[in-house]
């Protein structure tokens, strides 16, 4: 048995979400994911920020390094069922403690703080309300195969439909779900399922 098929992701954890009002008065939500790693900041930078570490366990390919300010990066969404290519620029990135960039219109910001031998990682995200449970069970399985991938364990990347149809995933979900006070999708929005 491979160390894919053993994978089970444990429950829902470190996410939490913040609700704010955009500049024209619109509901804006954002998603805050932290993990505990085992691994250094500089190692986990690495993973976050060059394309043959992002291939093996982000959502997304990255045609150039994200580790550079002002950096022009294509961004392709993994497993879409059309073609989705974001273009985004680094707008920040201190190795090895922050990185910003914007992929397909949600705003990405990295947070590394060194951390009991290893790391600390904070993702924030903004995105829609209807999608936020979601979107964190989706993160929540990236953070896992990442420390999968830093262990020298890898299990491969699980993102997108595959993550959906993943067994944890719905679970996870649904967690995440009842963790926010939201009602959990009992199948993605059209819109999902087109990104």
């Amino acid at each position: 048995m491979t160390d894919r098929e053993q994978y089970t992701p444990g429950p829902a954890s470190g996410a939490q979400i913040r609700k704010d009002r955009g500049q024209n008065g619109e509901e804006k939500w954002t998603l805050i994911l932290v993990r505990e790693l085992r691994h250094s900041p500089e190692r986990v930078w690495q993973a976050l920020t060059d394309p043959a570490h992002l291939r093996e366990w982000a959502p997304f390919d990255a045609d150039a390094n994200l580790g550079t300010v002002g950096t022009t990066v294509k961004l392709t969404t993994v497993g879409a069922p059309t073609l989705r290519v974001s273009e985004t620029k680094v707008t920040r990135a201190d190795a090895p403690e922050v990185l910003e960039y914007n992929w397909g219109g949600f705003d990405m910001r990295w947070e590394l703080e060194a951390f009991g031998g290893g790391t600390r990682l904070t993702l924030w995200t903004n995105i829609g309300h209807r999608f936020i449970a979601m979107g964190a069970a989706g993160w929540h399985i990236c953070f896992d195969v990442l420390d999968h991938l830093l262990s020298e364990t890898p299990i491969g990347r699980i993102a997108g439909p595959e993550a959906m149809r993943f067994g944890g995933w719905q679970r996870l979900n649904a967690e995440y779900a009842k963790q926010f006070g939201i009602e959990t999708p009992t199948r993605p929005p059209q819109a999902a399922q087109e990104s």
